[in-house]
């Protein structure tokens, strides 16, 4: 066990190496390195202040020093300034993850409930007025463009019935203006879900120990929610890590179309804004999540089933 945790985590650090190789290559590659660092306004610095601007990014120094200098400030939490307002990047970045998280971490917990439960339902109502219902709730949700289904949940909800309000956070923590992005954002990935619970649920309920189980008696309760979805949890859980960041990293077309202060949309703004150092910057915090989400995922195997054995 302990031997597995170390490969897994070496593994991990290596792979967070290799990303940061790949950032930095293409933030140096992509342009000139002064004029991608600096603000817009900088452009037309006199010779002097060029060389103190280089001086204080270490671009006078080797590439590889370069790097060193670039890891050292993100292990110490200077992590640069934005380039839109010259503002500090860790302050922002705090300011725009919360709203995302707000948004991805109820998504991710009513996503997991919600999908995996009509997943069970629709395996064990097979060919029902049920599983049709939830079949065509998991082939809309993923055929069903995100930002069309958010554009219409606005005119029903927040234009025609005027239930809900149409975008934004609100002041303060307001209920309300949360329950059509989360409504939205959970949508795709329960489909995903139920898809993936319902077949692993009809090939574990064929199989010859639930038919013993039942044989021997079981409630058939017990035989649904402890043998089978037991043994049938593992696909789930690895759609489960992969779907926690992909809320994060995913709620774009979400917080787009809310107006929402989300990290999501502040990566893609930066997209066409040229704004490196805020890419550089998400881009490293979602392969950071990915593979701490993985590692997660691997350790829990074990305990969900007690066949799976770390060697």
């Amino acid at each position: 066990m302990r031997r597995f945790i170390f490969r897994r985590i070496i593994a991990a650090i290596f792979a967070l190496f290799v990303a940061t190789i790949v950032i930095f290559a293409v933030s140096r590659v992509y342009g000139d390195p002064l004029a991608n660092f600096i603000p817009k306004e900088g452009y037309g610095l006199s010779e002097e202040e060029k060389a103190r601007v280089k001086a204080s990014l270490h671009l006078d120094r080797a590439v590889p020093v370069q790097y060193a200098y670039w890891i050292s400030d993100i292990a110490t939490g200077k992590l640069g300034i934005d380039l839109s307002d010259r503002r500090p990047l860790s302050q922002k970045f705090i300011e725009r993850l919360g709203p995302t998280l707000r948004l991805a971490l109820p998504a991710w917990v009513l996503t997991t409930v919600l999908g995996v439960t009509l997943g069970v339902l629709s395996a064990v109502k097979r060919n029902s007025i049920w599983d049709y219902i939830a079949r065509f709730f998991a082939i809309s949700g993923q055929a069903v463009p995100t930002f069309w289904i958010a554009l219409m949940a606005i005119l029903t909800f927040a234009i025609a019935l005027r239930w809900l309000p149409a975008a934004t956070m609100g002041e303060g923590i307001s209920v309300r203006h949360y329950i059509l992005p989360i409504a939205i954002l959970t949508w795709g990935p329960m489909a995903a879900y139920l898809r993936l619970t319902r077949t692993a649920m009809l090939e574990i309920l064929d199989s010859e120990y639930v038919k013993l189980a039942r044989t021997k008696g079981l409630p058939y309760r017990v035989v649904i929610w402890k043998h089978a979805l037991r043994n049938s949890i593992i696909p789930a859980m690895t759609l489960s890590s992969v779907l926690l960041v992909g809320l994060i990293e995913g709620s774009v077309q979400v917080e787009v179309v809310f107006a929402w202060p989300g990290i999501a949309r502040w990566g893609v703004d930066a997209v066409y804004s040229n704004n490196l150092n805020v890419l550089a910057l998400v881009t490293l915090f979602f392969t950071a999540m990915f593979l701490f989400a993985n590692l997660i995922v691997d350790l829990a195997y074990g305990i969900v089933d007690p066949r799976i054995r770390y060697s």
